[in-house]
């Protein structure tokens, strides 16, 4: 069982920053990818960055070029750099992280954390 723990979400003017983080209880190197989705009031769970074990990585259209997500394997971490937040991207913000070798048993999720955008 690997357990997720998200921080670093808050209130925040429109164009400002924050740092998302989502602390794993395993090494990086035993799961397939890291994720971060996110969900709005009424609306469907969306993938906005995702990177693989070998460091590729891949952005939703609306947030390429003001997310970014990184790793730090030595703590256990993944890290999502939100700039340039809009009221758009407000949202309970979720990691998730997959271990391909268990099938579905294998789809873990943290408890997510609020990022909210005022105009």
């Amino acid at each position: 069982q690997v357990q997720l723990v998200e921080s670093g979400g808050g209130l925040v003017q429109a164009g400002g920053s924050l740092r998302l983080s989502c602390a794993a209880s395993v090494s990086l190197i035993r799961l397939n990818a890291m994720n971060w989705y996110r969900q709005a009031p009424e609306k469907q769970r969306e993938l906005v960055a995702a990177m693989t074990r070998a460091g590729s990585t891949n952005y939703a259209d609306s947030v390429k070029g003001r997310f970014t997500i990184s790793r730090d394997n030595a703590k256990n971490t993944v890290y999502l750099q939100v700039n340039s937040l809009k009221p758009d991207d407000t949202a309970v913000y979720y990691c998730n992280a997959k271990d391909y070798k268990l099938g579905p048993r294998g789809d873990y999720w943290g408890q997510g954390t609020q990022v909210t955008v005022s105009s």
